[in-house]
């Protein structure tokens, strides 16, 4: 496993990959901030997986093309394999999402893996709302979930504000 840190203009995140897969993409709370930031050696993955979210957060890039992974049961991998198809500057709600996942009746179960979701931003747990349209659950903070919707609207779109 290998470790880096990107200052991304909602926070530090810690991206987590082995030699051939992203494993995590962490916001980082106070506590889990390294003493300092020494100068890591970055593999090329980690080095890929940075240069991409640079150019997400700059607004010219929509789709991620990196491997990724994370454990989960095939219920859970079905439901981070639906949250990578919903387009960029869209949204679904959990509803919608399980839907998609062929019954309305696992909603609590979708809307419980989709917080287990460990790579954020390239799997977009931030893309599914509240049947209401409202902004609901989101692990790093429902102000980083409106953050990340509005950027995606405004360079999909052109609007400037969805919430």
């Amino acid at each position: 496993m290998y470790s880096s840190y990107y200052q991304s203009p909602l926070g530090i995140l810690r991206i987590t990959a082995t030699d051939t897969y992203i494993k995590e993409i962490h916001f980082c709370r106070d506590e889990e901030m390294p003493a300092s930031f020494e100068p890591a050696t970055l593999t090329p993955l980690l080095q890929l997986c940075t240069e991409q979210l640079i150019g997400y957060f700059q607004g010219v890039r929509r789709i991620f093309e990196l491997p990724v992974h994370q454990e989960g049961t095939p219920f859970q991998q079905k439901v981070w394999t639906e949250l990578t198809a919903i387009p960029f500057g869209k949204t679904i709600s959990y509803l919608d999402l399980a839907r998609k996942l062929g019954d309305p009746k696992v909603i609590r179960a979708a809307a419980t893996t989709n917080g287990k979701n460990k790579i954020a931003i390239i799997v977009p747990c931030h893309r599914i709302i509240g049947s209401n349209r409202e902004m609901v659950g989101y692990a790093a903070g429902i102000w980083r979930k409106k953050w990340l919707l509005q950027h995606e609207l405004k360079i999909a779109h052109g609007v400037q504000t969805l919430f």
